[in-house]
């Protein structure tokens, strides 16, 4: 979008993964500022409003992560005012920070996702065959998310997932899919090279996804496998189309031992931390910090935008 000049970089909030975001949105804010042709306005938000987000600015960079900044309040906010942002709408982001409503969305749509159920707090037992993986709805950051390959764990499991979300609701329980876990960025509906993501252990979580060093991010061999990387490519592409995601988004796959593809989810506030992926996919591109975040907010726009 041509224009913008003076650029509030959003970021904190008050989800579970407000410093997660301020991680991002300090390195957003210093990318875009090393441009030379913006004015960028860090806003460091400590509660659900705009109120710290000073008058006159052209644009808003979305780097918040979780809770309201990612689950359309930030977006419907700045729908009301007419400013531009990054990523996508208010309703396409409510919908993809529901893990629920996504896979209902993936299912109507032909998109394979892991097979899926509910548990309420207090339930003693796994409503699906075991190892399943459980985690809150509608958290992101892999917080509250845990694998449960033995009965003993159910207990723990549930009770972290509850937690990350205040204690009460249904918390989602999913089949867990053995193979490989892999992540594809899509841009301005284009899909950046796929990631693989090899964790000590075979498992993902928040540890390995932000204080290990030992989570290897390997590119996908595009002329090895060329016919996996395509697929991913493109149902990443679906699945952003069928939530309706414009912008930037992430999408978590798992591959089967066979080879078949399941939507996990869709992070529709990608992080842009030292570990964060879609950053490392776009460098593989030959793009910088800069160039990527540039791109990112040159598509920015809101609701009812022409």
């Amino acid at each position: 979008m041509k224009g913008l000049k003076r650029i509030a970089v959003l970021m904190g909030g008050t989800s579970n993964e407000r410093e997660i975001s301020l991680d991002s949105g300090r390195n957003v804010a210093e990318a875009l500022k090393s441009l030379g042709k913006y004015e960028v306005i860090p806003v460091v938000l400590d509660n659900d409003s705009l109120d710290a987000m000073p008058d006159g600015v052209d644009a808003a960079y979305i780097a918040l992560h979780g809770g309201w900044g990612e689950s359309g309040g930030v977006q419907q906010a700045l729908n009301a005012r007419r400013i531009p942002y990054t990523g996508p709408g208010a309703e396409a982001s409510r919908i993809a920070m529901d893990k629920v409503k996504t896979k209902l969305v993936l299912e109507m749509k032909g998109i394979p996702t892991a097979r899926w159920s509910l548990a309420s707090p207090g339930a003693t037992a796994s409503p699906l065959p075991l190892p399943v993986v459980v985690k809150p709805p509608c958290d992101g950051s892999s917080v509250g998310i845990s694998k449960v390959s033995q009965p003993e764990e159910w207990a723990g499991a549930l009770e972290a997932a509850l937690a990350a979300q205040g204690g009460g609701g249904e918390v989602l329980v999913e089949e867990f899919i053995p193979g490989r876990e892999m992540t594809v960025g899509v841009i301005a509906g284009a899909a950046t090279p796929v990631i693989e993501i090899v964790a000590k252990g075979g498992w993902y979580g928040y540890d390995e996804k932000y204080r290990s060093d030992e989570t290897r991010y390997p590119f996908l061999d595009e002329e090895k496998e060329k016919e996996l990387s395509d697929r991913l490519k493109a149902l990443a592409v679906d699945a952003c189309e069928a939530l309706h995601c414009r912008g930037v988004a992430r999408v978590d796959f798992r591959v089967s031992p066979l080879g078949r593809c399941y939507v996990l989810e869709l992070n529709t506030s990608p992080g842009f931390t030292a570990h964060s992926l879609v950053p490392k996919a776009t460098a593989k591109q030959g793009m910088s910090l800069a160039a990527t975040c540039d791109l990112i907010l040159g598509n920015a726009m809101y609701d009812g935008q022409k």
